[in-house]
């Protein structure tokens, strides 16, 4: 049995919270100890406790705050742990200085992000000392570690995973009802923050092109985000507000794939994307940006359409072939969807983590450092 804690600096719930909730859960369910420490009265403490997990409230101010790293210091002294793995930027900085001053539990950090690794001497420092192992999500992001730095035998690539069985059985209920879709509206979907590097404003530049085709298709960007205000701007100023509609934060994200026809993700950086994963999951045709780490799900012509990242006039070309030619979407999604199902599940991202500590703990052979998943 391992013991381990997990560090998330994030007050908000996103992806990589999701995938610190799956990792954690599946762990104590193999039998190890779990503990995680995160923000008060966060998402990530509410549905942990929920989850049956034993959670550390610390407060956590940014990756210089001196009283967190005490903090978790005290955790780390006190709690014995093997394995100290941290899910955030912020997470990686404090969890590795505690660890230092307590001298206690081998670091295992998370990268989710294909963002270029900050330079700097700070920068430098963070990523190549005092951690043990890197976990990159996908291979995109193994090779922007590698490229700032950080030594190739250090980092492992263990694909992100999502639950399947949300998928099973989910249907639209009410939602055409409630937005007034009408019957026969094609309905495209992107579902993502409204970040920079989701790129939904190329999204909106490529619908005046989609809705020449389809003049009765319906855009729903689900989700919120900093750039809402400017992407709604952009829609009103394309004159094709009518065809957009901004949902805001919901909880209810299989059922808004369960609604669409398309499946759309315009990011330009990409760590993975579990929202695609979802969308193949719930056998949805899905057309995305070919970013980061994107391409390691969407496989061209085979599992989805693959577009050039910033472009809108490709990206609207490939929306509207999925939303005329229903047999092709429907053989890509079905082999989206047995894609998933061999490489992206959330018990396969477990497993994957597992080999790692062990790797990490020394009682495991170190190669391969690849685990996306099990056929």
């Amino acid at each position: 049995m391992l013991k381990t804690l997990h560090i998330d600096g994030e007050r908000t719930w996103r992806g990589g919270e999701q995938q610190v909730l799956y990792l954690t859960t599946g762990l104590k369910a193999r039998g190890h100890e779990v503990v995680v420490a995160c923000q008060p009265g966060s998402p990530m403490a509410e549905r942990a406790r929920t989850a049956g997990l034993d959670v550390a409230e610390v407060r956590m101010r940014g990756e210089a705050d001196f009283r967190a790293v005490l903090a978790l210091r005290r955790l780390l002294r006190r709690g014995g742990f093997d394995i100290v793995h941290m899910h955030t930027s912020h997470a990686h900085a404090l969890g590795c200085a505690a660890a230092a001053l307590a001298r206690r539990g081998r670091t295992v950090v998370s990268r989710r992000v294909d963002f270029p690794i900050a330079g700097g001497m700070l920068g430098g420092f963070k990523y190549r000392h005092g951690v043990d192992r890197y976990i990159a999500i996908s291979q995109a992001v193994r090779q922007v570690l590698i490229g700032g730095g950080v030594a190739a035998d250090k980092v492992a690539v263990v694909h992100s995973g999502i639950d399947l069985a949300r998928f099973e059985g989910v249907t639209a209920g009410q939602l055409r009802e409630e937005f007034g879709v009408a019957p026969d509206a094609p309905v495209i979907a992107n579902v993502a923050a409204m970040a920079d590097h989701k790129g939904q404003r190329y999204l909106l530049a490529a619908m005046p092109r989609v809705l020449a085709a389809e003049p009765r298709a319906r855009l729903f960007i689900v989700g919120d985000g900093e750039l809402r205000g400017a992407l709604e701007a952009q829609a009103k100023e394309l004159d094709i507000g009518h065809a957009v509609t901004f949902t805001g934060f919901r909880t209810d994200v299989p059922q808004w794939l369960a609604l669409c026809d398309v499946f759309v993700m315009s990011s330009h950086l990409e760590g993975l994307c579990t929202s695609v994963l979802d969308a193949l999951a719930m056998q949805r045709p899905v057309v995305a940006a070919a970013a980061g780490g994107l391409p390691e799900i969407v496989r061209h012509e085979e599992t989805g359409l693959l577009v050039p990242p910033k472009e809108p006039e490709p990206l609207a070309d490939a929306i509207v072939r999925l939303l005329r030619d229903r047999e092709l979407g429907r053989r890509l999604a079905e082999a989206g969807r047995r894609h998933v199902e061999a490489e992206f599940s959330a018990e396969s991202m477990v497993e994957g983590t597992l080999r790692v500590y062990h790797e990490v703990m020394g009682d495991a052979p170190s190669e391969p450092l690849s685990f996306p998943g099990r056929g």
